[in-house]
């Protein structure tokens, strides 16, 4: 496992990792718990609990966003237009599980003001019955909970009509608000990192984000002149030569002080 999927309880006396998925399990159980909207209440659910924990990990891992982006579209002109001259199943059943998953932890994990909860995120004391939405969040909800109709439905064509995935997808799509309101409650009380930094300690942790990527591009030209160079020191050509002034060019855009002269002889 890579160090990305583990992290260190506190406050513990040991330093032990321990896998991320088993933090997003435990906040997704308190919150339950907290909300009152306990596993198993109306009918059984640890099934979910599991998925969304499952889903939750997986927003750590960026291959996982670059292997939703494809399915990804941000109106339902855009899904139902791709999906109008199609007969695949297993196609239908990604698009609409992929953007269906997207939309439960956009609205319920970060805190994109056009998904904010319109009283706020719930204190320790609010019920979840008492938890209103503005009229575009609804519309919102009603995307999510077709989209994982939808996705059931197809999912039954592609897994069979006996794998427990579907099942979870029916339950999502039934109770998408309930599990919408436990993931607001999850973000306020153990995800809510955003809340907690300063506009002066965000700016800053996007420049050091910004400088690093910036000094990552630096060092991948850099080394694409070295090949650049040791190529053209052996062909001489005038278009491996013209392609290294180029790069030379765009490294000292990004870095006015970086000297290198390329020897003539």
């Amino acid at each position: 496992m890579t160090q990305r999927q583990h992290y260190i309880e506190l406050p513990t006396s040991d330093r032990d990792l321990r896998p991320t998925y088993l933090f997003m399990m435990k906040c997704l159980l308190y919150s339950r718990m907290e909300t009152g909207l306990v596993s198993n209440k109306d009918y059984y659910d640890e099934d979910v609990n599991v998925y969304i924990a499952h889903l939750l990990n997986s927003f750590i891992h960026p291959d996982y966003i670059d292997k939703a982006k494809p399915y990804l579209s941000r109106y339902d002109t855009e899904v139902f237009g791709r999906l109008s001259d199609s007969k695949d199943a297993r196609l239908k059943y990604m698009l609409y599980k992929t953007n269906a998953d997207f939309l439960l932890i956009s609205l319920g994990i970060f805190d994109d003001p056009e998904f904010a909860l319109a009283e706020g995120l719930p204190g320790p004391g609010s019920k979840p019955e008492k938890l209103s939405l503005r009229p575009n969040e609804e519309a919102h909800i009603g995307r999510g909970r077709t989209y994982y109709q939808f996705a059931y439905s197809y999912s039954q064509q592609v897994h069979g009509q006996n794998q427990a995935i579907s099942e979870v997808l029916e339950k999502l799509s039934t109770g998408f608000d309930k599990y919408l309101r436990i993931l607001a409650h999850m973000r306020g009380e153990y995800l809510d990192l955003l809340k907690r930094l300063s506009r002066g300690e965000v700016y800053h942790l996007e420049r050091v984000v910004n400088e690093s990527q910036r000094q990552e591009a630096i060092r991948e030209k850099q080394d694409q002149v070295l090949d650049l160079y040791l190529e053209w020191k052996q062909s001489k050509a005038d278009d491996v030569r013209n392609r290294m002034d180029e790069v030379l060019a765009e490294i000292r855009e990004m870095d006015p002080e970086f000297k290198f002269e390329v020897p003539e002889a």
